[in-house]
């Protein structure tokens, strides 16, 4: 390494929850003398780079890791009628009242967050304007998130085009690209089949969690509703999520070798699953883990 600051530019990739692992890369490039001069992001990476970008990042972790699996479904507002799930506007709300929004241009790092226009089938750049209208159209995880209108576009998870985003970077006057996998190939040794243990809540918590599961299954049914009216085949939400997981990883592989960073951080895509935000603590350690053995000396 050069002395002083290696300059870098960072590719966080799309992953769910595998994307608090971005935290712990972040960290050990902190430790080890990197300067992050740019950041390109998709879906969770676009989270979690945006919010660098903006200085809170340590105000966002202490917030994850405080949060439980209740303090999620609380997140959740519930989608009737539309191609989503959840609106997820309350998320993006309570995230900008903790951080502070702020404009993509006014920021001390370049950043650009990537969405999906499926309509014409191409990725789009988002490197102006709101920093979280920016991240909601990035993380809009089809079935999951509803979409989102931006301009004439309606917009959905980048991760659909390009989970890895690498061409935003092409031009940085930077020294190293460093890119983010989240989709790697499944490790053996991996605690995510485990069960986490059942957290107790008051009889209160307990009937608004049996609310939303009841709202969920509603949603789910209605789903299958469109379906023998419709002659769709909608399936159901884990299975979406996995195939979108698995989609991901191939085209993250087609995209790493055929623009290849100077480092790639490989994340396993079963180290956690992509809504299992309350394994903060385990996914931020196991970023910096992965940094320390794909990058340090």
């Amino acid at each position: 390494m050069p002395e002083g600051k290696t300059t870098v530019s960072l590719v966080l990739g799309s992953g769910g929850a595998r994307g608090l692992a971005h935290i712990g890369i972040i960290d050990w490039l902190e430790k080890h003398d990197f300067e992050i001069r740019s950041i390109s992001g998709c879906s969770m990476g676009a989270l979690i780079g945006g919010i660098y970008a903006c200085g809170k990042l340590d105000t966002y972790t202490e917030w994850v890791r405080a949060i439980d699996q209740f303090d999620m479904i609380r997140l959740l507002d519930i989608s009737w009628g539309k191609a989503g799930l959840v609106e997820g506007e309350k998320i993006i709300d309570t995230l900008a009242d903790l951080i502070g929004d702020r404009r993509i241009e006014d920021l001390p790092i370049r950043f650009t967050a990537v969405a999906a226009d499926i309509a014409n089938e191409k990725e789009i750049w988002i490197a102006s304007g709101s920093v979280f209208d920016a991240i909601r159209a990035s993380i809009s995880l089809p079935l999951f998130f509803t979409p989102v209108t931006h301009g004439k576009m309606t917009l959905l998870d980048g991760g659909i085009l390009n989970p890895v985003p690498i061409a935003p970077t092409f031009h940085d006057d930077t020294d190293l690209t460093i890119a983010v996998n989240l989709g790697g190939a499944p490790a053996v040794d991996t605690k995510s089949s485990a069960a986490p243990p059942p957290i107790e809540h008051s009889p209160e918590e307990d009937s608004i969690i049996d609310n939303v599961r009841e709202t969920i299954g509603e949603f789910l049914d209605d789903m299958q509703a469109r379906k023998t009216r419709d002659g769709g085949d909608w399936g159901m939400l884990d299975i979406a999520v996995q195939t979108f997981d698995t989609m991901q990883g191939a085209i993250a592989r087609q995209k790493l070798a055929a623009y290849p960073p100077d480092h790639t951080i490989v994340i396993a895509r079963n180290a956690c699953s992509m809504l299992e935000f309350d394994r903060a603590d385990e996914m931020i350690a196991l970023g910096y883990a992965a940094a320390e053995e794909q990058l340090g000396s």
